[in-house]
């Protein structure tokens, strides 16, 4: 199934942001289904993304130099500090406030390379919120029924596209995106894939 997801994203041209490639296929890390993503991590092709959520300071400080070590973009989900310590992007969840933000932001606008800056996207409050910080990406979720939150409403490729066409940032579709929904999705507005079960195997 990974392999098939790698294929899938061979097929978007990948974004530009502070000077670089950004990934086109994302692992996602997640405290139940997936805490420690380094063995999946370290089966991701070069230069693709990880992005921790929740991951304890043993596993993150692994990830990182992991990510050093094969050119893979990180990003710390919700803790500007941390993702400062491992010199890492930050992703700002949607419901949930980020810790040290301030001190992350002014080292983004220093000009640190590696402060990339996501931001989870449910629905138009997100959007808002885009708008004011201009993010470098956006993970737009969920596009399909996922296991991460069972019962709940999934976009669809429609209303996935609509949220991304709105998005001032490069989008990346993320919940439920696998190998049998990848194409589903609209081409014209997807900048990357990202899973937790669909590359949790290799």
């Amino acid at each position: 199934m990974a392999r098939t997801l790698e294929v899938w994203s061979r097929r978007l041209k990948p974004p530009i942001a502070r000077g670089r490639r950004l990934p086109r296929l994302w692992l996602l890390s997640d405290p139940a289904r997936l805490p420690d993503p380094r063995p999946a991590a370290a089966l991701l092709p070069r230069g693709q993304g990880v992005l921790a959520r929740g991951a304890k300071r043993r596993v993150l400080r692994g990830l990182a130099r992991l990510a050093r070590a094969r050119g893979l973009v990180l990003l710390v989900g919700g803790d500007g500090r941390a993702a400062l310590a491992a010199r890492a992007g930050l992703h700002l969840p949607d419901r949930v406030p980020a810790r040290g933000l301030l001190p992350f932001l002014l080292a983004r606008r220093a000009g640190a390379p590696w402060a990339l800056l996501s931001m989870a996207v449910h629905g138009r409050a997100a959007l808002a919120r885009a708008r004011r910080l201009r993010p470098d990406l956006g993970f737009v979720s969920p596009a399909f029924p996922t296991e991460s939150h069972p019962g709940a409403p999934a976009l669809g490729p429609l209303r996935w596209a609509a949220l991304a066409r709105r998005l001032p940032a490069p989008a990346v579709a993320l919940g439920g995106v696998g190998a049998r929904t990848a194409g589903r999705l609209p081409w014209a507005r997807l900048a990357g894939l990202a899973a937790i079960g669909a590359l949790r195997g290799g």
